[in-house]
């Protein structure tokens, strides 16, 4: 099989007329020859960290779309699975992205659960993480979030590193904020990634003292304008990468999206073209091909380097999608998932209360990091109630894998009117996470989920829909269409009811993520990301 078109050579920096000649899979020949086709080649592009789950599709699913936009790999961390179902679950995403072309690299999950302050369906120690990095499916410790841990020498925490360092595999970094000597101490510990940057001044700094930067452009978290004038001077170390991309956004584009954006800011593009596709294969040594002589045939066909419309991409020499057609087959699988609560009552969401200010969780729209504000209560009958006129609106956090007692706090910024939404998505440790303007309406929610195992929903003074999520409670049986089109259904519905946020399910999600300052909700009650304690709701 021979593919012709304008091959760009990233590396040397220059793009010529030829010829990319393949046989059993790999490139046995790039050649300069004169021809009319005017598509450029070039190598696939690779996603450097994301949780495949967030897409709510499993691997082989989730490949069928990805492949249409250009992506070859991806650096996987299978880390919300394992919260769920512990190393069973990381074995179900390694066999299952088996089934399929695109080249799914897994790390091995280093914190689950992510924190002693909420409830996860499993614990993956040390003695897990040595198992897991015996086996070549296995290709690096993934984001060790525990950066406290680190800093203050847990033990625990420094052995699933040394077991990393043991098998020669990379251990990927997660550290929000973290600066001067506590960075220093984290980078000795042999962590050189991080996609956590959410300031130009942090992530230069990580970048001056050798650490690798990883945009993160996901469909929640986005950091891509705040980062991308780094590109230019540091493209040799830094990377592109989702994080987390929910399936109506996988649908549109992919990494092939940020090129875009990065061109049109008039960066070089073999610059771009690095950060997209070489630097991540050369960082976690994966078996993709480079577009070179004797590498694996893993490339892909675009219209021009601007826009970088995806016309054709092969993996391993197969033909795996053309002109937005996927040709990747539906893989059968078995629904695993631990889901063990019964359903609630209107009184388990009633917080009594005489204080006069409560602590509230600020959402910042686009941002995994929250704020911490105080503000006047709203009680009635001696229990604190949402304020939907300050758009202060209850929230809850339930234990899903037992019965227990749902933790409750407030949130600004969600802008819902009437109703509530939910999911059981919801990082780390997907228990069940409810926002609303009653405790009637959250309650529905929540019962809705457990009726059905997990999923996301909303419900409205007139109408209530679900999406069903029985992998795990956190991704879905259907294809990527079907889940897409539901999904965005979903997000019109909680937008219909007022929410002014740009993805409020993904933005709810990470709502109980104690390992991003500063405010956040576990299931054991209000956590402070910043001083990793428990705090009060109350202000006495």
């Amino acid at each position: 099989m021979k593919v012709q078109g304008n091959i760009v050579d990233i590396e040397n920096k220059r793009i010529f007329k030829g010829e990319v000649e393949v046989a059993n899979g790999k490139i046995v020949a790039v050649n300069e020859t004169t021809h009319s086709v005017e598509n450029y080649i070039l190598p696939g592009f690779v996603d450097a960290h994301i949780h495949i789950e967030s897409s709510m599709l499993v691997p082989s699913e989730f490949a069928k779309i990805a492949v249409t936009h250009g992506t070859v790999a991806t650096v996987s961390d299978p880390h919300e699975i394992a919260n769920v179902l512990g190393v069973k679950g990381v074995e179900f995403m390694i066999e299952n992205g088996k089934k399929v072309p695109l080249k799914f690299n897994f790390g091995a999950p280093s914190c689950v659960p992510a924190t002693s302050f909420e409830s996860a369906g499993a614990v993956i120690d040390s003695d897990d993480i040595k198992k897991m990095m015996e086996n070549p499916d296995i290709k690096y410790l993934a984001e060790m979030m525990n950066y406290p841990g680190v800093i203050y020498q847990d033990e625990e925490v420094l052995k699933k590193i040394a077991w990393a360092k043991h098998y020669n595999k990379p251990v990927d970094g997660h550290a929000p904020g973290v600066r001067g000597e506590d960075l220093d101490t984290y980078i000795a510990a042999g962590i050189y990634t991080d996609h956590e940057c959410f300031t130009y001044e942090e992530a230069l700094e990580k970048l001056q003292k050798g650490m690798k930067v990883i945009v993160r452009e996901g469909s929640a978290a986005k950091n891509f304008e705040a980062l991308i004038g780094l590109l230019p001077e540091h493209y040799e170390n830094m990377m592109f990468c989702s994080d987390d991309k929910h399936p109506d956004d996988l649908l549109v584009g992919h990494l092939n999206q940020l090129c875009e954006r990065a061109v049109a800011k008039g960066i070089d593009v073999f610059k771009v073209l690095q950060a997209a596709c070489i630097n991540p294969v050369k960082h976690y040594n994966l078996d993709v091909g480079l577009l070179k002589e004797g590498d694996e045939a893993d490339f892909i066909v675009v219209e021009n380097l601007e826009k970088f419309k995806v016309l054709q991409t092969y993996i391993n020499g197969e033909l795996v999608a053309e002109k937005g057609n996927s040709f990747v087959k539906h893989a059968d699988f078995e629904v695993l998932n631990n889901f063990d609560t019964d359903k609630k009552q209107i009184s388990d969401f009633e917080f009594h209360s005489a204080s006069e200010k409560i602590r509230v969780i600020e959402a910042l729209d686009g941002e995994l990091v929250t704020n911490e504000i105080e503000v006047g209560s709203l009680i009635k009958d001696g229990n604190l109630v949402s304020n939907t006129e300050n758009d202060v609106l209850k929230m809850t956090v339930v234990n899903r894998y037992k019965n227990a007692e749902p933790s409750k706090a407030f949130i600004k910024n969600f802008g819902l009117k009437e109703g509530a939404i939910a999911s059981s998505v919801g990082h780390d440790s997907h228990n069940i996470i409810a926002v609303g303007v009653s405790d009637e309406a959250i309650c529905k929610a929540v019962n809705l989920l457990i009726e059905n195992k997990g999923g996301i929903c909303a419900v409205s003074n007139t109408d209530e829909k679900v999406v069903a999520l029985p992998v795990a409670g956190i991704m879905s049986d259907k294809p990527a269409e079907e889940i897409g089109k539901a999904y965005a259904e979903l997000d019109t519905m909680a937008k219909n009811m007022g929410s002014s946020l740009k993805a409020p399910y993904m933005t709810l999600s990470f709502m109980a993520l104690l390992v991003i300052p500063s405010l956040k909700l576990s299931d054991k009650g209000l956590f402070n990301g910043s001083t990793f304690q428990f705090t009060s709701l109350e202000i006495k």
